[in-house]
């Protein structure tokens, strides 16, 4: 008898697993807050000073019942958005159907819930290995870093970041606890307060040392008490937002809570060197409104809070180039990076415009910096270290001026800038420096150049300097671009110490840049433009030493 053979028993399909949602709500019906004991005293000073309400409707709490009810028709809620007034949550299609009936609901959306490999930090791997004593050439770096954008006239004004708060968002801070730079401020109890929004917990001091080099360009140390950043004296709250191997959605819902965290405990800045491109955007997103971090990031600047970003890293990247998210936001402060050695933008620093044509970054900072690693110090690259540095120079900015409010303290260091009023998309108004922000009123500086229009050319002509510069012969041919930017070309290095910088750029009827770029210095005449190649309406705009000048060509 021939045995009997029972094929593999196909199982029956299971329920469709819970994905991500958002759950918005209609209203807060019924909804009451405390403001006195929900903001700490700081947050409420801020405000304060800000000319802001104690609370407003976005910080009152989602009501519980709507919540509870969310809570029994979905899988698990991973956060509650006050500023939103939405609830995280995952569900299945079953549970979020459900969901849509609920009283209170206003809609159920689904949220991107892919990962990828790539870690998110703006910054570009470090050069060397950790140490404990620096070379020759480091520690000028670490001198440089802060003094390119006054260190010297702060101390002298005695502005360290004192009674400022500034928050910052990375993916751990390991070492920060014990790491020699930051003695001093465990000493005088400098950090406010951690919470680990991956982990829903208050260690921080763990996982990647991104954050931990961030917080030495703001307020590090080296052992011989050189300053790595600009703001020693500030106080901090550190927040985890962000896994080191993966990129997901949540984390930026970690970023919005992380915002919404460090509004009640009374953050004056964020730092964020986090940005998000490619891997979750098209670049037309890039506006400003389409991202949950920029939207959750101009609503902290109506808080009364300055957001400063880093622009990000892919400006030899052809398929991206531009700045990411949150840089992208209008009233977000975004950096990008400057080379140390010729003051010419990063290779790699993200550049402008946004999607919908908007200057970005808005100022620059070195792109190469001196940070605390565990075991020791290290040279590194990358604009997240330009945004703290900046953040840092925020802090003493308004530390001196406490009666501005943020988009005052935004204007200042954007007017503070090596270059302003010229800018262009790779470094925005320049360095921002402190003396042209404690200085008296500044006089109109001495023309360095002229606009020279004939028949068919523009040409942009150097004034005879007490140095001299050659003559300017017949028939003679502009100096060529050594940081040529237009377009999507990259810039090139200048070779050597420059004697001096043109920027130049022309724009459209609309304050658009259609070109710019840098030609150093060797003669007198610099540029020309062949007025063939020139739109009506169109405007040269051009700056040396400290003068910029325009010309409109008329129709």
């Amino acid at each position: 008898m021939l045995a009997s053979f029972a094929g593999p028993t196909l199982a029956a399909p299971g329920p469709p697993p819970a994905a991500p949602y958002w759950v918005l709500l209609r209203n807060k019906k019924g909804s009451t807050l405390d403001a006195a004991a929900y903001f700490t005293p700081a947050a409420q000073q801020r405000r304060l000073r800000q000319h802001l309400p104690p609370a407003d409707s976005t910080d009152f709490p989602v009501p519980p019942a709507y919540v509870q009810a969310i809570r029994q028709h979905a899988d698990t809620v991973t956060f509650v958005s006050r500023w939103c007034n939405a609830v995280a949550c995952h569900a299945t299609p079953a549970q979020a159907a459900a969901l849509r009936l609920l009283p209170g609901v206003e809609a159920v959306v689904a949220r991107t819930s892919a990962s990828t490999p790539d870690a998110r930090p703006a910054a570009s791997a470090s050069h060397s290995t950790a140490e404990s004593t620096l070379s020759e050439t480091d520690q000028l770096l670490a001198r440089q870093q802060t003094g390119a954008l006054g260190a010297a006239q702060l101390r002298r004004a005695r502005l360290t970041g004192r009674g400022l708060r500034i928050a910052i968002f990375d993916v751990g801070f390991l070492g920060t606890d014990v790491h020699p730079a930051f003695g001093h401020l465990r000493a005088g109890q400098k950090v406010a307060a951690t919470w680990d929004f991956i982990r829903q917990r208050p260690f921080v001091y763990g996982y990647g040392t991104h954050g931990t080099q961030v917080l030495s360009c703001l307020a590090g140390r080296l052992p011989d008490s050189t300053a790595l950043g600009l703001a020693p004296e500030a106080e901090f709250l550190l927040a985890r937002t962000e896994r080191e191997v993966s990129e997901r959605y949540s984390e930026e819902e970690a970023w919005l809570a992380a915002v919404e965290w460090a509004d009640r405990n009374g953050a004056d800045i964020i730092n964020s060197s986090l940005g998000y491109t490619e891997r979750r955007y098209f670049r037309e997103q890039m506006n400003g409104r389409t991202s949950l971090v920029a939207r959750a990031a101009a609503l902290a600047v109506r808080k009364g809070i300055l957001v400063v970003c880093a622009a990000g890293n892919d400006g030899e990247d052809s398929r991206w180039g531009i700045v990411g998210t949150p840089a992208d936001q209008d009233s977000v402060l975004s950096v990008g990076g400057i080379d140390p050695a010729t003051w010419l933008p990063e290779s790699f620093s993200s550049r402008g415009p946004t999607a919908d044509r908007r200057l970005k970054p808005n100022v620059a900072a070195f792109g190469e910096a001196i940070t605390a690693v565990p075991g020791g110090y290290e040279r590194t690259e990358g604009t997240s270290f330009a945004s703290p540095l900046v953040a840092g120079l925020a802090a003493c900015f308004w530390q001196q001026q406490r009666q501005f409010t943020v988009m005052q303290l935004f204007q200042a260091l954007q007017q503070a800038g090596s270059l302003y009023p010229y800018f262009d998309y790779a470094q925005g108004y320049g360095v921002p420096g402190a003396a042209r922000f404690l200085a008296a009123p500044a006089v109109n500086p001495e023309p360095t150049f002229d606009f020279v229009r004939t028949d068919s050319t523009l040409s942009i002509v150097v004034r005879q300097p007490a140095g001299d510069l050659p003559p300017l012969p017949e028939n003679s041919e502009p100096a060529p671009a050594v940081g040529q930017l237009l377009d999507d070309d990259t810039p090139t290095a200048a070779v050597g110490q420059a004697p001096g910088y043109l920027y130049l750029h022309v724009a459209d009827v609309r304050g658009v840049l259609r070109t710019y770029e840098i030609r150093e210095v060797k003669q007198r005449l610099v540029a020309r433009f062949p007025l063939a190649q020139l739109r009506p309406h169109d405007t040269v705009r051009a700056s040396l030493n400290g003068y910029t000048q325009a010309y409109t060509v008329q129709p």
